[in-house]
């Protein structure tokens, strides 16, 4: 697989939108985060709907990647506390 070919397929598995908030690293840095968190929960849903996860390993997933969302929200400090 060429270098582009292999770029076309991460950007297509891993979609990015552009940032329109107030710019402040953290920010970017959390907004990536947000949207892999968003990404990882759209497999893990579709993946339980196809059978190829139980609704208890899905759970368990979500409520990982919750808590890792979290995390990062407070070690960033954005936001107020509405997580």
């Amino acid at each position: 697989m060429t270098e582009s070919n292999s770029q076309d397929k991460n950007n297509f598995l891993y979609p990015r939108s552009q940032y329109y908030g107030k710019f402040q690293p953290e920010n970017l840095v959390f907004n990536a985060n947000l949207q892999e968190f968003s990404q990882r929960i759209s497999y893990i849903t579709c993946l339980e709907t196809a059978g190829k996860l139980s609704q208890e390993e899905a759970y368990q997933q979500i409520k990982a990647l919750w808590k890792q969302l979290k995390h990062s929200k407070k070690q960033l400090a954005v936001g107020g506390n509405e997580i």
